[in-house]
């Protein structure tokens, strides 16, 4: 079953790639063991069959769940010693799926160094950023996920500058795969991004908004989930989905998932205190700071709009190259 470890706030990444490489050690002297069993004569026939299927699809987590249901009582039926150490190890039978978990103010600020360690590492973690656009847990200040003109500790007459773009950072390196999430906007794109992040054999990160208390979200956090649906709408956060394997298979890997933005932007700021009450104490600078903060939600967009396309453009003249020869 599931099971959790916690880390320091500022090294998240790393005790997850940490717990990541100890499974993969143990499971590659589960491998080792059965080639030995395979090469030798104290094993059957058909168990040796089992393991080499097992050696041919460990990195399936399905097919792994499966095998290790069938192989574990033959190995209990043999009793040699190989089996009694493979015994042993039956926990790392099955392959595991690793994810690391953290807020904003970790992979964006405090911890990015590691994040970006881990990501370019190109090992198989999976990473989960629950981003609420400010330092949630230790008293809601003011993080790089921050947007411009939202107040917040040590920003308290509204942020300045625009919000850290992590997940195209993340895209630059090529071979992670990348996803933009609101689970409350798009469930099935949420789902979709999970699984292909889950599936990718390498570094994942998905990266999802999450509204918190520090929002002063107006309607209540009862209506978070309709808070997400409003921020997609109004094109202040894009859901987009980044998938290196497609691009090797000569398709475009870059999916831009949300809709050209029909809402009202400034009726979304106005519902949350955070930038509400921005207008009631500095009014003047509210009005510049609402108009950037939502110049920069649409060259965010206009960027992915862009990279989508250029996208498009590459495939058609690598099929158009492809057809001449």
């Amino acid at each position: 079953g599931p099971s959790w470890a916690n880390s320091l706030f500022e090294d998240n990444a790393e005790f997850g790639l940490g717990i990541h490489s100890g499974v993969e050690k143990m499971r590659e002297r589960v491998a080792l063991l059965m080639q030995d069993a395979i090469a030798g004569d104290s094993c059957p026939a058909d168990l040796k069959t089992v393991m080499g299927e097992w050696i041919e699809k460990k990195n399936d987590a399905a097919a792994t769940e499966e095998i290790a249901a069938r192989i574990v009582p033959m190995m209990e039926a043999c009793g040699c010693d190989v089996c009694k150490e493979i015994l042993s190890l039956k926990q790392y039978l099955v392959k595991k799926s690793l994810w690391i978990f953290g807020g904003d103010g970790w992979a964006y600020d405090i911890g990015f160094g590691g994040l970006d360690h881990v990501i370019a590492s190109g090992q198989n973690v999976n990473i989960l950023v629950l981003d609420t656009e400010v330092y949630s847990n230790t008293g809601g200040q003011s993080s790089k996920s921050t947007p411009a003109a939202a107040i917040a500790k040590f920003a308290a007459a509204g942020k300045k500058t625009k919000k850290k773009d992590l997940g195209m950072i993340a895209v630059s390196y090529g071979y992670i795969y990348v996803a933009q999430i609101a689970l409350g906007a798009d469930m099935n794109q949420a789902v979709k991004a999970i699984h292909e992040a889950e599936s990718y054999p390498g570094p994942s990160l998905i990266i999802a908004y999450a509204p918190c208390i520090n929002h002063g979200i107006k309607a209540g956090m009862g209506e978070a989930s309709a808070e997400q649906k409003a921020a997609v709408e109004c094109g202040y956060w894009c859901n987009w989905r980044y998938d290196p394997r497609l691009l090797d298979a000569g398709k475009n890997p870059f999916h831009l998932d949300s809709r050209e933005p029909k809402g009202d932007f400034r009726k979304f700021l106005l519902g949350e205190v955070r930038y509400a009450s921005l207008q009631k104490l500095f009014p003047q600078e509210a009005e510049a700071l609402f108009e950037k903060t939502e110049k920069d939600a649409r060259a965010r967009r206009q960027s992915y709009v862009r990279i989508q396309k250029s996208f498009d453009l590459e495939m058609q003249e690598h099929q158009a190259a492809a057809e001449q020869r």
